[in-house]
């Protein structure tokens, strides 16, 4: 199991941000931006697998012996994507609590967490170079249990096209919303024409960057032979306080090159090490960066 029953509460105390709510097939508990009367009735609508129970209309069912969902006015649900990177890369440091797809996973399950409990229509994909799979759509706080269950059978496996995924994800949902993605970004072609493809269709996106801390401050340890994990691509060198230092320099520049990027779409970008606390992450980072309140 991802989280205890403490772990869930809190959890279930967030909700997360979209400046610019999606309205969706059906009205839910996510507050809208404009003004209204958020307990005035609005309209009736089939009831479908997941809704909340206690907006069913039981009168109508006893007469016409059909369930249906009764809508508010101003009240709109949110189509939720959270998009995982499982290739091959994202299984270091292997046997370690700090791997990233580890930390990726748990992090997934808090956020579809949180978003399945405010009544949001989520769905989660982990992006493989065997072909995504995919969770969902499902929304109530009850599919979270399935929904961990599907990031548990999660595996890291081969060299993944981060930019090519996100423009087919773009072109194949049909319904979009608020969108992040989980990755650590090391991905041959970037990820600029995806990022352009989704939020040309109007998603409205964020970056959670995710890097081991010996990524992010390798040590010196002199003569060493660098193997890629995805592409087997071997390399030599020597990890003394030069190059460290150099390698440190040129991290930083990356990581501010994505931010800059970010900044200038008016994506969310979170570079994240895996040794900070996912709860951490969650309840603190997040929430001064504005991904969840």
């Amino acid at each position: 199991m991802l989280f205890d029953e403490t772990a869930l509460r809190k959890l279930e105390q967030l909700s997360l941000v979209a400046s610019r709510v999606r309205a969706g097939m059906m009205k839910g508990e996510r507050r809208s931006t404009r003004r209204g009367t958020s307990i005035e009735f609005a309209d009736y609508r089939n009831y479908s697998k997941g809704d909340d129970l206690r907006r069913l209309d039981w009168n109508v069912y006893a007469r016409l012996e059909r369930p249906f969902i009764k809508l508010l006015e101003e009240e709109e649900d949110l189509a939720v994507h959270l998009l995982l990177d499982a290739s091959q890369s994202m299984a270091w440091p292997e046997n370690s609590p700090e791997e990233k797809l580890a930390y990726g996973v748990r992090l997934a399950g808090a956020l579809g967490h949180i978003a399945l409990t405010a009544g949001d229509l989520v769905t989660v994909s982990m992006i493989r170079s065997d072909g995504n799979q995919r969770w969902g759509p499902y929304r109530g706080h009850q599919s979270s249990i399935r929904l961990f269950q599907f990031l548990e059978q999660g595996a890291a496996k081969g060299v993944t096209d981060l930019d090519q995924s996100l423009r087919e994800y773009a072109l194949r949902a049909r319904r979009p919303g608020l969108l992040l993605l989980i990755s650590d970004l090391l991905s041959p072609n970037g990820y600029r024409q995806g990022l352009n493809a989704l939020q040309s269709r109007g998603y409205e996106t964020g970056i959670i960057h995710l890097l081991s801390p010996d990524e992010v401050d390798p040590p010196p340890v002199g003569d060493v032979k660098l193997i890629d994990v995805e592409t087997g691509q071997v390399t030599e060198i020597t990890l003394d306080a030069g190059m460290t230092g150099f390698y440190r320099r040129r991290l930083e520049e990356w990581r501010a090159e994505i931010a800059a990027y970010c900044a200038g779409r008016q994506v969310h970008y979170v570079p994240v090490t895996t040794d900070i606390p996912w709860d951490e992450l969650v309840l603190r980072t997040l929430r001064l960066r504005g991904v969840v309140s």
